[in-house]
């Protein structure tokens, strides 16, 4: 069978724009090697982030990696076995770090949070989907003076944006959030964060949208983009116009047309508590130690970290036993018990931006992946700037910063 359009990968990107693309009419076939909500999409802490728009590669994380790398269970870490593989990636990330290109990015970045932020709102009215948008804002917080003073230039660059938050610092957390722990001397609040009440469940109302919608979701591995569409596991797949949103996999994809992605893995873990465990109001940010926790359904997530470890590792569930026993040191009324881990692949290109556009060689095959932590932040946005490519339209945003062949 032939369809207009074949979109790699059932997460939330990938669903996201196979949806957009019906709306406009065109006919669309899915291809997932696993089923919908299958990787990333169904373990992330569930934000929309949309004032998170200064990018992972920066002076500040430069400054702190160091001293991260030295704790194997701190914020960012590199398996030994992994080290060699992953040297050219972390030396694009130091090179996207210079203050130039950080500007550069920030700019970028704004764009798409701005755009993905509009988008998102029609999206969920289009289809029905409003009743899973939680507006609870985000609390960062901060161990001292000191820690909350290196935070501030992140701030005053989200004034240009008009981004709204308000610094708060001793019983003024607890109006926002009781029982943190009095180490957090100071925080920041963003009441424009918003979160999705449940990311796995967004993820399966999509494809449950897509197919009551006319749209095929089909169970196969993706081997190599072909003229005209794709070989999988099942058999060629033909369709005018390919997508590939199949995060932390696509780059493979694209190197069977000849372009090489410098797409790499960051391996978050996190920890899934049952309900009643604790009294959260909004999402917390614990940026010194690398993990957010949320609310997740009735229960709550503690997650985050990075580990630059790839695809074949096996997972170090250590990591999300560090991470818990912080949370309960740092909100002391958490019950830790009867949770469930679980580890999943970001994927992230080294400048925090995503690949978005077609591939020189093959122009009828189009990215959308490397959103690295923002991928359901970005779905809607990047949704609506690839139908709009498919058909022939001009995107809301300047795509070159974003094509896949800038590295």
């Amino acid at each position: 069978m032939r369809t207009d359009v074949i979109v790699i990968g059932a997460g939330v990107v990938g669903l996201s724009v196979a949806l957009t693309a019906r709306a406009r009419g065109l006919t669309v076939t899915v291809v997932e090697r696993e089923g919908p909500a299958a990787g990333a999409s169904t373990g992330n802490a569930g934000a929309f982030a949309f004032t998170d728009i200064l990018p992972l590669a920066s002076p500040r994380i430069i400054r702190q990696a160091p001293k991260w790398l030295l704790d194997p269970l701190g914020p960012l870490s590199v398996p030994p076995a992994y080290a060699l593989k992953i040297a050219p990636w972390m030396w694009r990330f130091w090179l996207a770090s210079f203050p130039r290109q950080v500007a550069a990015s920030t700019r970028v970045q704004t764009g798409m949070m701005r755009l993905s932020r509009e988008a998102l709102l029609a999206f969920l009215d289009r289809e029905g989907l409003t009743h899973f948008l939680r507006r609870e804002g985000n609390l960062q917080v901060y161990e001292g003076e000191g820690e909350f003073r290196a935070s501030l230039s992140g701030w005053q660059a989200r004034d240009a944006e008009g981004i709204e938050y308000r610094h708060l610092k001793g019983d003024e957390i607890a109006t926002i959030q009781p029982g943190l722990a009095p180490r957090f001397t100071h925080a920041t609040f963003t009441p424009g964060w918003w979160s999705v009440t449940d990311p796995r469940a967004y993820t399966l109302a999509l494809a449950e949208r897509l197919r009551d919608q006319g749209g095929r979701i089909e169970i196969a591995t993706a081997l190599r983009l072909v003229p005209g569409g794709v070989e999988t596991s099942a058999g060629v797949m033909q369709a005018g116009k390919v997508v590939i949103a199949a995060g932390a996999h696509s780059h493979h994809l694209a190197r069977t047309a000849g372009v090489k992605i410098p797409l790499e893995t960051e391996r978050g873990y996190n920890t899934t508590l049952p309900a009643g465990v604790f009294d959260l109001r909004t999402q917390v940010t614990f940026g010194g130690h690398g993990f957010v926790v949320t609310r997740i359904g009735d229960g709550i997530r503690v997650g985050g970290a990075v580990e630059l470890g790839g695809l074949t590792l096996p997972p170090n569930y250590a990591r999300a036993d560090a991470m818990l026993k912080k949370a309960a040191n740092f909100l002391p009324g958490l019950k830790t018990t009867g949770g469930t881990q679980w580890m999943g692949f970001r994927p992230s290109l080294p400048d925090t931006l995503p690949a978005i556009g077609a591939l020189k060689p093959m122009p009828d095959v189009i990215c959308a992946f490397g959103h690295g932590h923002l991928g359901l932040t970005q779905s809607a946005g990047t949704a609506a700037i690839v139908a709009d490519l498919l058909t022939g339209q001009t995107p809301g945003i300047d795509l070159a910063p974003l094509s896949p062949h800038r590295f």
